[in-house]
C-alpha cells in the first residue's frame, strides 16, 4: 500500500476508521431491519382495515391505467410504518400511498413474538 504523499499515514488511519464504522453501521442495520417477509395473500388476510385506493379524477380524465406496486412496512403493532413505491404511474401512486398508510394489520409474529413485517402489494387501475 502506498502512502498518500500529501496526507501521510494519518490519511490511512482515518480511512481504516471510516471503513470500520461503515461496517459497524451495516451490521447494525442488518439486525435492526430484520423483518418478516409476508406474501401479498397473507397480508391481505391479516389486513383488518383496508380501504381501496380511489381512482383519482385526474387519472380518469387523462385515461391513465396500469398497476401500482408498493412495499408496505408494517410495525410490530400492525400499523403501517412506511410505504415505498416500487412501480407505477405517479398520478396513480399518490392515492395508493395515501390510502395504504391508513391500513391496519393483525400483528405478525416470528418465534412467537410480535415482529415488524414487509409485504409487496399490487393495485390495478383500469378504466
Amino acid at each position: 500500500m502506498q502512502l498518500d504523499p500529501i496526507r501521510g499515514k494519518e490519511f490511512h488511519k482515518d480511512m481504516f476508521r471510516m471503513i470500520g464504522m461503515v461496517g459497524l453501521c451495516l451490521m447494525t442495520m442488518g439486525v435492526a431491519s430484520a423483518q418478516v417477509r409476508v406474501t401479498a395473500p397473507d397480508a391481505m388476510k391479516a389486513a383488518v382495515k383496508k380501504p381501496q385506493p380511489p381512482y383519482s379524477p385526474v387519472a380518469k380524465q387523462m385515461r391513465i391505467q396500469g398497476d401500482v406496486e408498493v412495499d408496505v412496512k408494517i410495525s410490530e403493532s400492525g400499523d403501517v410504518a412506511g410505504v415505498d413505491v416500487v412501480s407505477g404511474n405517479a398520478v396513480l401512486t399518490s392515492t395508493v400511498v395515501q390510502t395504504v398508510r391508513d391500513w391496519k394489520f393483525t400483528p405478525f409474529t416470528q418465534d412467537g413474538k410480535p415482529a415488524a413485517a414487509v409485504t409487496r402489494l399490487r393495485f390495478a387501475f383500469k378504466i
